[in-house]
């Protein structure tokens, strides 16, 4: 299998490099052969290319199984505007891969219980899934620009959905929902939004026809992210549109304690996009503090997507094990508690148990 890897900017190559090297390792110990390419994206590709996701990375994609993406952005290109920000280059892969639904498991062991921003009684029990739209919504529709002179400016940008991007959407939902607790919660604002009104339409349709033994709930937007705070435990998958996704999954990611513990994969094209949710961090980029699990995590929803299981439980076993030992990378480590260590010992600890799980 060939797998594109774009580390990017800031800490991505650093987790990219340990996350790589887990791979090898272990599909190796199962005899499976994994190719693995390199190039640039984000930052590093503007200085490379002078575009953040040039064609000829998207035609490397294309042709690929899989990509594994670092993360991209950093102050050095934060004078850019428009299509040569960083990170207008992950809008562009995803849209060209056609990976509409990005999925973002947020689980709190009870060996993260206490770093946690909540209570660990508020946390406890959270294991939920959020299905966050990915190609359309607001950050594609059309019209969007600016108008007038400087002083009397007008912005606009446009939320549109269709019913089937609704619908495919939604059919990932309720399709990991009977993986999982059997639960669908759709968040919108149907009570302001005509584009919600029509989301919850199509989503109440969809469930009749095709999911009825799925139990389906709906939250305005608002009040999810109120009920994220309050109770998180009550969500198993959350279905939101693409604006609303960007904003609840960031929430959800902190209720681990860390961005670093949270992986993500963009799915629905032939080639799924697999990234961790925490951004490059350039202030400790180089330091070897980063911590790698998202990105180890990651991978491992890319192995399960590739349908090799057995290494994606490998990996998950791993990390549970370093985490119970009480490793920790600077992010989570709290002094007299746990054993604070670096990028490459984390992810060492890690390859070693998955090692022994396989």
């Amino acid at each position: 299998m060939n797998i594109l890897v774009l580390p990017g900017d800031g800490i991505g190559p650093e987790v990219c490099n340990e996350t790589v090297s887990t791979l090898e390792l272990l599909a190796k110990k199962k005899g499976v052969e994994l190719t693995f390419r390199d190039d640039h994206a984000g930052g590093a590709a503007i200085d490379h290319y002078q575009d953040p996701m040039p064609d000829s990375v998207i035609t490397k994609a294309k042709a690929s199984d899989a990509v594994l993406l670092g993360a991209v952005g950093g102050e050095k290109w934060d004078h850019l505007t428009g299509a040569m920000r960083p990170e207008s280059g992950l809008l562009k892969i995803r849209k060209e891969l056609g990976v509409f639904a990005n999925l973002r498991p947020v689980a709190v062991s009870e060996s993260l219980a206490d770093a946690s921003p909540l209570r660990p009684e508020a946390i406890a029990g959270t294991d939920m899934l959020v299905v966050r739209e990915l190609t359309g919504g607001i950050y594609f529709g059309e019209p969007r620009g600016r108008s007038g002179e400087p002083g009397n400016e007008e912005a606009f940008s446009t939320m549109r959905y269709t019913t089937a991007e609704i619908e495919r959407v939604a059919r990932v939902a309720f399709t990991w929902a009977k993986r999982r607790g059997n639960r669908v919660c759709s968040v919108d604002k149907a009570n302001v939004l005509v584009v919600s009104q029509l989301w919850r339409d199509v989503v109440n349709t969809l469930h009749k026809r095709e999911f009825p033994e799925v139990e389906l709930s709906h939250m305005y937007v608002d009040n999810a992210a109120m009920q994220l705070v309050v109770r998180p435990s009550q969500f198993d998958v959350i279905l939101t549109g693409n604006l609303f996704g960007d904003i609840l999954s960031d929430a959800a990611a902190t209720l681990g304690g860390s961005l670093g513990l949270l992986p993500s994969a963009s799915v629905g094209g032939p080639v799924g996009l697999f990234e961790p949710v925490h951004g490059s961090a350039p202030d400790i980029a180089g330091k070897g503090i980063a911590n790698p699990v998202a990105m180890l995590l990651s991978a491992a929803m890319m192995m399960e997507e590739l349908q090799h299981p057995e290494i994606a439980a490998a990996i998950r076993a791993g990390v549970d094990s370093a985490l119970n030992q009480g490793l920790r990378t600077a992010d989570l480590h709290r002094e007299g508690k746990t054993t604070r260590v670096s990028t490459r010992e984390m992810a060492d600890a890690v390859r070693e148990a998955a090692l022994s799980a396989l």
